[in-house]
């Protein structure tokens, strides 16, 4: 069995099928999924997808990128959300300085805030890093955000850096990357990283692992993700699929 920790089943790209993909990742012994939201639209989708299906649990948060773009009385609905035992975890927040949308200062504003709500609320934060793991470090040891612990989603930066983070009280979650020829930290960080720190996601319908690069991602390809992770250990994919269950369980505390 394994878990998809973080997909956007709440996005456009799956209005014509949303039940067939959901079929698919059932079938694919995929059995439960954390759909992340990450503004008004997605957060309401989030949020049915978890009303509407026993196996399907929501995260919820404001995504960097559109940071510009949050108000107070967006923050105070999120934690509203949170009163609903289906939400699980804050995010995605963090800093994204590859695209130009929000300021630098702005995105760093809000990741505090998200953190300090995650605190209040006592969910863990996923976090969201693209060219700024040195201000995201930062940050979350400024904001304590060990006490609530949380996921660093996607990851795709250096052995050590993971490091830092696990000793945070963070998760890795690997994803389809991990799986490309030429990613060469995803597959230093699966292969030294001891197992009970990483968890398996798709951020589907984005990043499709080998052989699907290019295509549409969906949650009943996160066994490969599993898969290229075993090889790197020199471990079954039951080991990794059984490992990486309990961690998401455990983690996310997951309750049927």
């Amino acid at each position: 069995m394994y878990i998809d920790t973080h997909v956007h089943l709440n996005a456009d790209q799956y209005d014509e099928d949303l039940q067939e993909v959901i079929d698919r990742a059932i079938a694919a012994n995929v059995q439960k999924m954390v759909v992340v939201g990450f503004d008004h639209k997605t957060i309401k989708r989030a949020m049915k997808l978890s009303e509407d299906y026993p196996f399907i649990y929501a995260v919820i948060g404001w995504h960097p990128v559109d940071a510009i773009d949050c108000t107070e009385e967006d923050l105070q609905w999120i934690e509203e959300l949170t009163a609903n035992k289906k939400v699980v975890g804050i995010g995605e927040t963090g800093l994204d300085y590859y695209w130009d949308k929000s300021p630098k200062d702005v995105q760093q504003v809000l990741f505090r805030k998200q953190i300090r709500l995650a605190q209040k609320v006592n969910l863990p934060v996923i976090i969201h890093n693209r060219e700024a793991t040195e201000d995201v470090l930062r940050i979350l040891k400024e904001e304590e955000a060990h006490l609530t612990g949380g996921i660093m989603h996607c990851f795709g930066g250096s052995v050590e850096t993971a490091q830092q983070c696990i000793d945070m009280n963070f998760m890795i979650s690997l994803g389809g990357p991990v799986t490309f020829k030429n990613a060469k930290k995803p597959k230093e960080v699966a292969t030294e990283i001891p197992l009970e720190h990483l968890l398996i996601e798709t951020d589907a319908p984005y990043l499709a692992p080998h052989p699907h690069r290019g295509k549409r991602n969906e949650p009943s390809l996160v066994p490969l993700v599993a898969e290229e992770i075993a090889r790197l250990k020199g471990l079954s994919i039951e080991e990794v699929a059984a490992a990486t269950t309990k961690n998401a369980e455990d983690f996310f505390g997951l309750i049927d």
